[in-house]
């Protein structure tokens, strides 16, 4: 033992000496690094507005260069932004911008510089780039102030991890100098073959190593993998988001975990039409977002095989491999009785949940028979989800209000399972959701969640207040989690997006052949300016009120009778509902008393179209159109905004956009309305109609940058991101309970 102990001693002593030699070093290569970084990033920051600022100089009632500067500092790590002239005087700041940071000389060079500063909130980075026209004339410089506090976080974070491993590094190996000291010779020489062959270290089970030795190769295998997993977690906002970043990260912070993707709506629907199968594209939201996930994750997906010939295509175990043309993941089918899909589907789902959670003052009506429908396809897809599940740990996606009550199920199945439930459509508030009669059970049923996403920070908190009001719990609303019965659950938000660049986009013809197209295929003249609207026939879309915009703009400017048509698309929905049945006679007859009122045999100001089109048919019209009028009355997101931007790659058209929609959240370069003032959005009409190129094209690339950068690959990113911590602590800590404060 005095043996041991005069090794151990002297080993820890060195370790100690080498971790706090090593750390000052460490400390500060990374802030030369975050410097750099920096630099980089204020590079990019002004390439990318560069002309922006000089259009605005030379034109400044055209511009708005306050506000294109308040919507550059929206970047957490931007502290401020300001513009110097040649004379060194301040012309436009942010309100953000500290007092004591004045103009500077300008470079003669002309070259960019750097410097820290101090600040009251602490150290800033200034950099000084200089702004030149396009005739070599230098205007000014732009001052872009960094603030710099993360880089003193991630200093510390560091120095933690670097002294835990060695100060864990030098207890493992004082205690196996002390159990080896204890071995025989036969015994020692044993092990060590052993673990240098591999076999301790890849088989701890192995007769081949010694069984002293088993539980500290274990302990230092696990602790080894978990510091290498945590040093692969990056931060997302440095990650350039796309089908390849997504793998990474599967491979590398969940280690190819399994993935599993659980929602009503099916991503390809096999259809029969006389002797031939045809393969459809849904018209929903929630596919357009998940599909490119899915193409790039190679998981399962489980969903509701609703198609006609959706049988005659699966195996024996109900699989078909998807997409047809180039199968990358595994399509689950799960098949419901008529009385189930009408009592779960039409019935609670859509005839109660749907409409108490959005304000479109349509009644939900919620009948016990239709609940117990509810209840018996959520335990349907908890069978074949636990039937899918490779491993006892997968990653679950439950998407939306259909499955309230899978997560607990799931739960109580796979409890080392990690569960991401999304609701996509809005959450209402504690008053209006205590109208559901059985609101507990589907409170409790969501927590079952691991984490639990919405589109809007608005809609966690009334879904956190909602619990607050109906279910005992503990609820941290400084971290966004509850605690229910031992589990705890994050309530996040995750701003949903399409994926960029679009994959309809890549047969599709130039805008100018898609503008003749559009116009041939619908009789109008070369010359008729076009407004697109997309959507399912519901009653929360504003069709209604989108038809009232266009008789109010016809009313107050006839100039626009016979050279302005709106072509509505509007996909069959749900019609087996009566609301549904008398809301497509609504907006038929609509249509039809303005066409009457303002039209002739050789125009019609609407162009009604109740029937399906695939994803390429409806990307030709937003290329072909002039304008696109989302006027939903209250959503989720409304992926349709995001998609018009993302076709028009000609930097052309203009998005007229309600304020109900979390995508306004967003896009703050659209023409933003309240659809229940018809005057305000038909005066959004003529703005839109009237609208010069290059306003067109400011707006337009604007948006295009944001949807490039918020793009869908990003949306699914940070849930896995967040799902890899999760997992990773878990590991560490065990199942979270309350008492892990900042566990997510």
């Amino acid at each position: 033992m005095r043996l041991s102990l005069r090794f151990i001693v002297p080993l820890a002593i060195v370790l100690g000496l080498i971790a706090y030699g090593v750390v000052p070093l460490v400390d500060s290569l990374t802030f030369k690094w975050f410097n750099r970084d920096l630099e980089i990033r204020s590079k990019l920051i002004t390439n990318a507005v560069h002309d922006s600022i000089v259009e605005a100089l030379k034109n400044p009632t055209q511009t708005n260069l306050q506000k294109l500067f308040n919507r550059i500092i929206q970047d957490e790590r931007l502290y401020a932004l300001a513009y110097c002239d040649i004379q060194n005087k301040l012309i436009y700041k942010t309100l953000t911008l500290p007092p004591n940071i004045p103009c500077e000389p300008i470079n003669q060079t002309r070259t960019p510089m750097s410097r820290i500063s101090e600040d009251p909130r602490g150290q800033v980075h200034l950099t000084f780039y200089p702004i030149i026209d396009d005739d070599d004339k230098l205007l000014g410089q732009l001052i872009l102030v960094h603030d710099i506090a993360f880089i003193q976080r991630r200093s510390e974070d560091t120095k933690k991890y670097l002294v835990s491993l060695f100060l864990g590094l030098a207890a493992i190996i004082s205690l196996t100098t002390v159990i080896v000291a204890q071995l025989s010779w036969l015994g020692l020489v044993k092990g060590l073959r052993s673990i240098l062959k591999g076999e301790g270290l890849i088989r701890p089970s192995s007769r081949h190593a010694t069984p002293e030795l088993r539980p500290f190769i274990k302990d230092l295998r696990t602790l080894v993998r978990d510091l290498e997993t945590e040093r692969r977690v990056k931060d997302e906002n440095q990650i350039s988001w796309s089908p390849k970043a997504l793998k990474e990260i599967l491979q590398g912070e969940l280690t190819g975990d399994e993935i599993l993707i659980v929602s009503n709506r099916e991503p390809y629907i096999h259809v029969r039409n006389n002797d031939q199968i045809e393969v459809r594209f849904p018209a929903s939201g929630l596919v357009t977002a998940l599909e490119p996930i899915m193409r790039a994750c190679s998981g399962t997906w489980i969903a509701h095989g609703s198609g006609s010939a959706d049988k005659d295509v699966v195996d024996k175990f109900d699989h078909v491999q998807v997409p047809p043309d180039n199968p990358s993941y595994q399509l689950r089918r799960v098949w419901l009785t008529k009385e189930e899909e009408d009592g779960y589907y039409y019935g609670f789902a859509n005839e109660g949940l749907w409409p108490l959670c959005h304000i479109a003052h349509v009644r939900p009506i919620f009948k016990s028979k239709d609940w117990q429908q509810y209840i018996n396809v959520n335990k349907k897809f908890a069978e074949a989800v636990v039937e899918e599940a490779k491993t006892e740990n997968p990653v679950l996606l439950i998407q939306d209000f259909h499955f309230a009550l899978l997560p607990k199920m799931i739960r109580e199945k796979l409890p080392k399972a990690t569960v991401i439930t999304f609701w996509h459509i809005p959450f209402p508030n504690p008053e209006v959701f205590s109208v559901c009669p059985w609101r507990e059970e589907l409170l409790e049923g969501l927590l079952g969640s691991s984490i639990i996403g919405f589109h809007t920070r608005f809609h966690c908190n009334n879904f956190i207040d909602t619990i607050d009001r109906f279910i005992e719990s503990r609820i941290d609303r400084e971290t966004s989690t509850i605690c229910h019965n031992g589990h705890l659950t994050a309530i996040n938000r995750y701003p949903i997006s399409i994926e960029y660049p679009v994959k309809w986009l890549a047969q599709q013809k130039s805008v100018r052949e898609c503008h003749k197209i559009i116009r041939s295929m619908n009789n109008l003249p070369p010359d008729r300016l076009i407004g697109i609207g997309v959507d399912r026939l519901d009653y929360t879309k504003g069709i209604l009120e989108r038809f009232l915009a266009v008789e109010r703009l016809l009313e107050l400017d006839p100039q626009w009778v016979g050279k302005f048509t709106f072509i509505q698309i509007a996909a069959p929905s749900r019609s087996s509902i009566d609301q549904y049945q008398h809301f497509e006679a609504d907006v038929k007859s609509l249509c039809s008393k303005i066409n009457k009122k303002y039209g002739n045999e050789n125009y019609q100001p609407i162009l009604l179209k109740i029937e399906h089109h695939e994803p390429h048919q409806v990307y030709e019209y937003f290329r072909g159109s002039n304008l696109c009028f989302v006027s939903s009355l209250h959503d989720g997101m409304n992926l349709v905004a995001k998609e018009f931007v993302a076709a028009r790659d000609d930097e052309q058209g203009v998005l007229i956009l309600s304020q109900f929609t979390g995508a306004a959240r967003e896009l703050a370069e659209a023409i933003i309305v309240n659809p229940y003032n018809i005057d305000e959005c038909a005066a959004a009409l003529k703005l839109a109609l009237e609208m010069k190129p290059e306003d067109q094209r400011n707006r337009i690339r604007s948006m295009r940058g944001l949807i490039q950068e918020f793009n869908v690959y990003r949306w699914a990113g940070k849930m896995l991101i967040d799902a890899a911590r999760l997992r990773q602590r878990t590991r560490l800590f065990g199942e979270p309970s309350a008492d892990h404060k900042g566990f997510f």
